[in-house]
């Protein structure tokens, strides 16, 4: 038993470190973007998080998918409930260390907990159905080819194997229960409505084949559960995570309200007072290196943040009329890109190295994808956590715009005749009021 506890605390404290390290990772990461500040309204942020991270509230605007994922959600959290119970196993050598303490209530939370696991197996597989025999279409688009497939079938996988393993430590545990060998470790404890089903599958064999089977499973549940915390860095499945802070911080303004830039703003304001000493405004001291963003570190944290929770569901594509029209915009392949340029970016801090003179603008997302873009917020209102494309978008058409003097002629011409007409027509200011004669 001694030696099973050092080499169950070996696992999980190697495993958490891990796990700290990742975290960290994204942390700075993120932390490389411009600083914003999301701190008002508090409790509206609040109750927006309740509504969408917990209550799934945007999920169920698809009822199928929705529901299928509640049914996973909840059940990740409910079926985890027992990794409770067994960490404190793990350490001390016990076997169903709360079931003493519980009583009957113990034989409920098993039950419930069988339960929905199959339910879980239920739901993967109909997702996983859903992407390789119903081939939905939001999950052929270009960008969703190579590791983004792989990863997404790899968690459906993942998620079958556990509860799998997990069914199979209980069938075991519960044969054992009634088998007179095992009655001095294996107390009888729990209620056990699914496994109980499979007992039958161990008729036959020997009490020792038996244990090892129970404890084969048992370890590797466990190790299962403690890989994929640190496979989630790799992973889509992110926003397990994020998804709290993420719909926390989310802009809370109405849609149609584009971001307030301080500097431009100043800069207008010069241009409109004739009297006005530009070198000695306090405007140009705080004025910054860009306007708009070329690459991550221009982005703010929120926007790196909304990047490292994109879930890929590609609803956003999904209802983008610039893609639905063939363009070659996809607003989740923005949020795939903004992630895996930070991503390589964070490597080369990693190494020690010097960040390349790459930019997320044109080796990742291109000038085409940007203007395609028709900035109805279709993709903002879809997401399920809240993510915002848009706002990247727009940031990088701003840098194009005011830095590099780069739009579309047809928008140039649009900000000429603004600029001498007063309006977007081009014709003689004097002319302006003929309209009224008609």
């Amino acid at each position: 038993m001694y030696l099973s506890s050092i080499i169950f605390a070996i696992v999980f404290f190697v495993a958490i470190g891990m796990f700290t390290r990742n975290v960290r990772r994204i942390i700075r990461n993120i932390k490389l973007g411009q600083k914003t500040n999301r701190s008002d309204q508090k409790s509206k942020r609040w109750k927006h998080m309740a509504r969408i991270a917990m209550g799934q509230s945007k999920m169920t605007v698809r009822p199928i998918a929705g529901f299928l994922h509640i049914i996973v959600y909840v059940g990740f959290i409910v079926i985890n409930i027992e990794l409770l119970e067994i960490i404190v196993d793990g350490f001390l050598g016990t076997h169903r260390i709360f079931s003493p303490y519980l009583g009957s209530t113990y034989d409920v939370l098993i039950a419930t907990f069988e339960i929905f696991a199959l339910l879980v197996i239920i739901a993967v597989s109909a997702f996983w159905i859903r992407r390789n025999i119903m081939r939905i279409r939001r999950f052929l688009k270009p960008e969703m080819k190579g590791w983004p497939k792989k990863d997404a079938d790899y968690i459906l996988y993942i998620e079958l194997v556990l509860m799998f393993l997990f069914l199979t430590m209980n069938a075991s545990d519960y044969w054992l229960q009634q088998h007179p060998e095992g009655q001095s470790y294996y107390t009888q404890a729990g209620h056990f409505p699914i496994s109980s089903l499979l007992t039958p599958l161990f008729d036959g064999m020997s009490y020792a084949t038996v244990v090892t089977i129970e404890r084969t499973s048992w370890w590797l549940h466990i190790i299962g559960i403690l890989a994929f915390l640190n496979y989630l860095y790799y992973s889509k499945h992110l926003h397990i995570i994020l998804a709290f802070p993420n719909t926390f911080y989310a802009n809370l303004n109405p849609l149609g309200r584009f971001s307030h830039s301080e500097t431009v703003a100043n800069e207008v304001k010069l241009m409109m007072d004739p009297s006005a000493d530009p070198y000695a405004s306090p405007a140009v001291e705080s004025e910054p290196i860009s306007f708009g963003a070329a690459d991550v570190k221009d982005l703010n944290r929120i926007q790196l943040m909304n990047a490292y929770s994109c879930t890929e569901c590609g609803r956003c594509t999904d209802v983008c009329p610039a893609n639905q029209t063939g363009k070659k915009l996809s607003p989740r392949k923005i949020m795939m890109d903004t992630r895996d340029r930070l991503e390589q970016v964070g490597k080369q801090l990693d190494r020690g190295l010097a960040i390349d003179d790459k930019t997320l603008l044109d080796h990742h997302i291109s000038r085409e994808e940007l203007w395609a873009c028709t900035t109805c917020n279709a993709c903002v209102e879809a997401c399920p956590i809240s993510i915002d494309p848009l706002s990247i978008i727009m940031d990088m058409r701003q840098y194009l715009v005011m830095e590099q003097s780069s739009a579309p002629s047809e928008l140039n011409a649009m900000m000429s005749n603004i600029e001498n007409n007063g309006a977007p027509w081009p014709f003689n200011q004097q002319d302006r009021i003929n309209w009224i004669n008609e």
